[in-house]
């Protein structure tokens, strides 16, 4: 391990989620999200990342015609510093009736506890859509119901229709997230009954509810694939989709009902239930 490593606080006045897709695209290393803005920590400086922002916001200013303020401030810290900051930076987080918290806290005597050890870029809870899909879980799967977790990432949702007495399958594109997923499940003490590495169109079963926490275009090309493996009547639970691509998305779903809609900050979760076919 290296002596020291680098944090870069950037926080932003607009437009958060355009700049989680540029860094997205841009980081051979994952990011912490903030209320506002990101804190990127790498072995090497990050300077370079810092010009790229800095070009990345004058460019949205030119192309959105309006002033975008951003702040970069990079420190260098002490590598043995690292665990505990890190840890004082993940908080337990209470939702609906589940618990999510990392190993270093103490349970719920009441909740479900989930526990979750995060790693950078995967979810925990916090962010609005992963919490929006744990509402939805937590109202509509029941137990002995048959659960698909498409992009299933740290596994935290398939995590949760587990706790709740539902059979779940779950797969990602990305090898990591499957990995991770894995290991939290076990963290928690239960397991998947299929997971795999692609996407949900080598789904063997079908399934009461599927959950598909991706992005709106994601969901808008795998639409049909997520129709398929479907049950009639079953429940589709649609998070990741920016207010303003709401309707876009509805417009691959015309076939179903809008049962409810989750609303927070800019982001929308739907749970569409599915008519005959």
């Amino acid at each position: 391990m290296q002596e020291h490593y680098f944090e870069l606080v950037v926080n932003i006045s607009s437009h958060h989620s355009l700049f989680c897709d540029f860094l997205s695209d841009t980081l051979p290393v994952g990011f912490e999200e903030t209320d506002s803005g990101f804190i990127i920590r790498s072995d090497d400086e990050l300077d370079t990342i810092v010009w790229g922002l800095e070009q990345f916001a004058e460019a949205l200013q030119k192309a959105l015609g309006e002033n975008i303020e951003l702040e970069c401030k990079q420190t260098k810290l002490k590598n043995s510093d690292w665990v505990e900051i890190y840890q004082n930076s993940i908080k337990p987080i209470c939702i609906e009736n589940f618990y999510i918290h990392p190993t270093w806290d103490e349970p719920s005597e009441n909740l479900i506890n989930i526990i979750i050890d995060p790693a950078l870029a995967f979810g925990t809870g916090h962010h609005p859509t992963t919490a929006s899909s744990l509402r939805a879980i937590a109202k509509h799967v029941k137990k002995g119901n048959r659960v698909l977790d498409v992009g299933c990432g740290s596994g935290i949702l398939g995590v949760a229709a587990l706790k709740l007495g539902a059979s779940v399958d779950a797969c990602d594109t990305d090898a990591v997230s499957v990995e991770n997923s894995i290991l939290n499940a076990e963290l928690n003490g239960v397991k998947f009954e299929n997971i795999w590495e692609g996407s949900c169109s080598l789904a063997k079963n079908s399934y009461d509810i599927v959950v598909a926490n991706i992005v709106a275009d994601v969901l808008t090309f795998i639409a049909n694939d997520l129709k398929k493996v479907l049950k009639e009547g079953g429940i589709l639970i649609l998070s990741g989709i920016l207010d303003k691509y709401e309707a876009k998305v509805l417009k691959f779903y015309q076939d179903f009902e809008i049962e409810e809609k989750i609303t927070q900050n800019e982001w929308v979760t739907l749970i569409l239930k599915q008519g005959k076919k």
